[in-house]
């Protein structure tokens, strides 16, 4: 009897505990996600901060014990994470559980690679603390939305992103064909690094045709730029706006944290637990 008694409060406590960190609907919830969201934003503050030498040379010490703070904060949350959902390998595995990874582990790691030979090393494991800032999109209900309508328009994207790597390698051939090494165009593969700068509408300048045969085609390149730039986003608008245009339920699955679920759903779309 006592032992059932456990489990029904063990269950109510990670009940509620799951009500706070992954649902906003709550006062409690609500407080929770702004104190995050501060967390995140002074975190990725002090990491840019960090790395400016004349503060790092004066504010050091300080930074150091302040990312330890945040390192010791998200991993506390990561941990409560975990505890109080019902598949907790499911919720690691998943991008935002990733992403609290990504968080913390950076710190961690710093630990054990001492010394000057690992200096680049702990360098770049220091940078990865910026990954935090991506820890925002749990915060907000859009990001949601739009991972959604990504997701949707992966295959039209694809495809899309094949036929213009397709033109690409042919504006690049032609235009090394036209121009030759002599007007800077020394082989197909610079060649096609021209006819990307080009259609995506950057210019750099380093190399440019010089006949009026290649002007003519890097004009069309251009052109042709212009245009395909307004495909993939016409391709997502469509996906944002389709999936606006349904309510769903903003209440997360106490199973899998998932909220992309129907007003009237009554279990998880996702994993089947009930709502």
């Amino acid at each position: 009897m006592n032992h059932s008694h456990r489990q029904i409060s063990l269950a109510g406590w990670r009940g509620r505990l799951h009500e706070i960190i992954f649902g906003a609907e709550t006062p409690a919830g609500k407080a929770f996600d702004v104190l995050l969201i501060a967390s995140i934003v002074i975190s990725v503050l002090v990491v840019m901060l960090d790395s400016v030498r004349s503060l790092n040379a004066q504010y050091g010490s300080f930074f150091y014990k302040v990312e330890w703070f945040f390192t010791l904060l998200f991993t506390c949350e990561y941990l409560l994470r975990l505890l109080c959902i019902a598949r907790p390998l499911k919720y690691a595995a998943s991008f935002f559980g990733i992403i609290d990874l990504l968080a913390i582990i950076p710190t961690y790691l710093s630990l054990i690679l001492p010394g000057a030979q690992y200096l680049l090393v702990i360098r770049i494991i220091r940078v990865l603390r910026i990954f935090r800032i991506l820890k925002l999109a749990h915060y907000i209900g859009e990001a949601n939305l739009l991972l959604q309508a990504l997701r949707a328009s992966s295959r039209k994207i694809t495809i899309f992103l094949f036929t213009v790597l397709t033109l690409i390698i042919i504006f690049g051939s032609l235009i090394y064909i036209i121009e030759g090494e002599a007007n800077g165009f020394t082989s197909i593969p610079r060649s096609i690094y021209w006819a990307i700068v080009t259609m995506t509408t950057v210019g750099y300048g380093d190399i440019s045709p010089k006949t009026n045969l290649g002007q003519t085609l890097a004009a069309l390149v251009m052109i042709s730029g212009y245009s395909i730039i307004a495909v993939p986003t016409g391709i997502v608008s469509a996906e944002i706006s389709q999936r606006s245009n349904r309510r769903i339920r903003t209440r997360p699955c106490p199973d899998c944290g998932s909220r992309d679920h129907d007003p009237a759903a009554v279990y998880c779309q996702y994993c089947g637990e009930k709502l």
